[in-house]
């Protein structure tokens, strides 16, 4: 079954363009129930937004512009997200922003056992993407499927980049060197461990994790491209879906 999600946007953080690619994302996870947009939407320039909230069916939120240099905004999303949560209709929430003033709201619904998703900018700082069960980088979303597949890993290594929080871009060699201390932990005498149980677990140790970021669409493409690790597939049960293994090369 389909997990329900609650979609909760900052208008004050997040540009119209990301909207599509934000919808589309969160469907390949669940159903989404409610999709609420936040703002002043008094101020002339939340007026692109129209046409946006019309053709995805969003509902926007009125928050007036209380006191200058305070955001109401934060404080009307954060009382709508702890309504849903006690509705108890919704599996999980999205959570797009790139302000850190919802870190404790995503600590908080995960606490009641919801699934949490964030989705920001890169500027977006690191105590909000690790209150995150994942994080997503809107401008990877943006990118859509353009990108071309990198020829190896370590051409695309990204440099490290800084924002508020201090805020470290993942880098090739943080997410191989993870790998193979989780393949350590969970294969088996022969040193064989699950990719997709690897793959989740990694997920949970980096939630902003995301193989599009290194110029791929698929992790075990990513997985080849560094050259150190062993991988071999045979059919499920179901015999139309294949179940991949991997371990470190000797």
């Amino acid at each position: 079954m389909d997990k329900r999600f609650a979609v909760l946007i900052d208008a004050d953080n997040v540009s119209e363009k990301y909207i599509k690619p934000i919808l589309d994302e969160l469907s390949n996870d669940g159903i989404i129930t409610y999709k609420r947009i936040y703002g002043d939407w008094t101020r002339p320039a939340l007026g692109s937004w129209k046409q946006v909230l019309l053709n995805h069916s969003i509902t926007p939120i009125q928050q007036y512009s209380y006191t200058t240099g305070k955001n109401a905004t934060d404080s009307a999303m954060i009382i709508d997200a702890m309504d849903i949560l006690y509705s108890g209709n919704v599996d999980g929430f999205c959570i797009v922003s790139s302000d850190s003033d919802f870190t404790r709201l995503a600590a908080r619904l995960r606490e009641s056992g919801k699934y949490v998703i964030g989705m920001g900018e890169k500027k977006t700082p690191t105590p909000f993407i690790s209150a995150c069960n994942r994080f997503v980088y809107l401008e990877i979303l943006a990118q859509g499927d353009n990108s071309e597949p990198a020829e190896a890993a370590e051409n695309v290594e990204q440099e490290k980049e800084k924002s508020e929080g201090e805020h470290e871009v993942l880098k090739v060699k943080t997410i191989r060197s993870a790998i193979c201390a989780i393949i350590s932990e969970v294969s088996d005498e022969d040193g064989w461990a699950s990719l997709s149980e690897v793959g989740n677990i990694l997920l949970k140790r980096y939630p902003s994790f995301d193989v599009r970021s290194f110029g791929f669409q698929k992790l075990t493409p990513f997985i080849k491209s560094m050259g150190i690790f062993e991988v071999y597939s045979i059919p499920s049960e179901k015999g139309n879906v294949k179940v991949i293994y991997i371990r470190r090369k000797n």
